[in-house]
């Protein structure tokens, strides 16, 4: 969820075709505005998006909303990045269709917007997507889990965390992945909550929190206190579901699955309570979009998606200390060496 660069009226030049001497790494501006500033996923984000514009010697201004769905304070950086003049905007937007008329302005105003880890709706309302891909992510856990579960997987009792009732595009890839992965019949596989498979006991919001991660499981409990196997939409949602689990006594009953990648979700996979987590790159997705505006106001090229895909993938691994057969993974030692927070 994610980040804006700001950069000068060289972009706008482009646009109309003005003959003018290429632009020096100084007179390069860019804005990062990510979801919040709190969420250690953001907050590696803004790392690597310093740390390449100090190494480039670009200008970066950074904003966050105060919360996830802070729409109002992302579209006033949007506002602010406009009326800086910079060249580039990384967005990580916590409405996928708010921010898309802001983005579509300063588009046309010359900036290059790119969207980080969140496709933006419609999907090329931003120039470019660099972002994990979230129904692989999804896929692999779901995957995974099918296989830990073996002969127990085609009678159990699953629960999803996800992060709201909205269903932003991030939460419904992760959800259909997973579900998908486990060997579930989507129906709509652009929403979740319509699937009729009997095993499906429960899909409660979160918040992508911890305290909301708690409270959803303390529900879903209530609702089938037989529940063996949980996903999560991250790990901080993960980790409140674990200490409402740990409050029934049902520690050894429930296998949990989840996507993030962060170093307290890895340890948690080494401590017991996940069995396995997608892993996510936040630094890399920042660092390649600051590089890319570069590129952008020097040559004037925009990213392109890769290919057979309609985004940039920055990457996906999944975790776990107990590999399953056909699935890829490494242990928690490295993941730990890869991780973030």
């Amino acid at each position: 969820m994610k980040p804006i660069h700001l950069a000068p009226t060289f972009g706008v030049l482009l646009t109309l075709g003005l003959a003018t001497a290429p632009a020096q790494a100084a007179d390069i501006s860019a804005c990062l505005i990510t979801a919040t500033d709190i969420n250690p996923f953001f907050v590696k984000m803004k790392e690597g998006a310093i740390a390449k514009a100090n190494e480039l010697g670009i200008k970066l201004s950074t904003y966050a909303g105060k919360v996830i769905g802070d729409v109002e304070t992302q579209a006033a950086a949007m506002e602010s990045c406009m009326t800086e003049g910079v060249n580039g905007i990384l967005l990580n937007a916590s409405d996928s269709k708010a921010l898309t008329p802001l983005v579509e302005e300063a588009k046309k105003k010359g900036i290059l917007v790119i969207a980080l880890d969140t496709p933006l709706e419609p999907a090329d309302a931003a120039d470019a997507t660099f972002a994990t891909d979230n129904f692989t992510a999804g896929k692999l856990v779901g995957a995974w889990a099918k296989s830990a579960m073996g002969e127990g997987a085609a009678t159990a009792k699953i629960a999803t965390l996800n992060f709201g009732p909205a269903q932003p595009l991030v939460d419904v890839l992760r959800n259909q992945g997973f579900l998908q992965g486990f060997g579930i019949d989507l129906a709509d596989p652009n929403k979740y909550g319509d699937e009729t498979d009997p095993r499906i006991v429960g899909q409660e919001a979160s918040g992508a929190a911890e305290e909301g991660g708690r409270t959803a499981m303390e529900s879903l409990l209530q609702k089938e206190p037989g529940i063996n196997l949980v996903y999560t939409i991250n790990e901080p949602a993960a980790a409140g579901a674990w200490e409402a689990i740990k409050a029934a006594g049902k520690e050894k009953d429930i296998l949990m699955v989840s996507v993030d990648g962060g170093c307290p979700g890895v340890q948690n996979i080494a401590d017991g309570s996940l069995g396995a987590t997608a892993q996510q790159y936040p630094l890399q997705m920042a660092a390649l979009g600051v590089e890319a505006i570069k590129t952008f106001v020097e040559t004037g090229k925009k990213p392109e998606p890769t290919p057979g895909l309609s985004f940039f993938n920055t990457g996906v691994t999944l975790v776990t200390d107990k590999p399953a057969p056909g699935v890829d993974s490494i242990d928690t030692k490295k993941g730990l060496e890869l991780c973030w927070g």
